[in-house]
């Protein structure tokens, strides 16, 4: 084992002692965030010696990583926007906020800008459905979204970057 994962084994390690023996597996979630936070996505070989220290299956960190929309297996742009298209959010105009960051980004969900400022991408709940829509810009909540709103906050994370 090499890498990102090797050098944060002492930080997992005192993760490690507030679970019960047996529960190593139980740490597939906070060591990738943390992997995630050091790396800016999770790669195979990240995976790979998770894996390896944890000694679990292969499957069972693949599995989380696909199931969280928290991880990525690729780089992301500066600004990674989640839009919220669950039911509230679509019934309040979620999939026009996505058109019309489609069209202000040159992009699609899924998708990074060519400058590699921002990542665009839907999500199933963010979990603000009493202020719909919605939509996350790194870990910032952004709610009752419109179209200018959105246009005010691009103006502004294109000020920052």
């Amino acid at each position: 084992m090499t890498g990102l994962v090797q050098r944060l084994i002492p930080e997992f390690e005192q993760w490690k002692r507030r679970y019960p023996a047996g529960f190593d597996g139980s740490l597939s979630i906070p060591a990738l965030r943390r992997i995630q936070e050091e790396r800016g996505y999770i790669a195979d070989e990240d995976i790979s010696d998770l894996t390896a220290y944890l000694g679990v299956p292969r499957t069972q960190i693949d599995e989380v990583v696909a199931f969280y929309t928290q991880f990525t297996r690729v780089p992301l742009g500066t600004h990674h926007i989640q839009v919220c298209h669950n039911v509230s959010c679509s019934l309040r105009g979620a999939e026009g906020l996505v058109k019309h960051l489609c069209g202000r980004l040159g992009i699609k969900p899924g998708e990074t800008s060519a400058d590699g400022q921002f990542t665009l991408t839907t999500v199933e709940c963010l979990a603000s459905c009493g202020t719909a829509p919605m939509m996350m810009v790194g870990d910032a909540f952004y709610e009752n979204l419109t179209p200018a709103s959105v246009d005010a906050l691009l103006t502004e994370l294109r000020g920052t970057s």
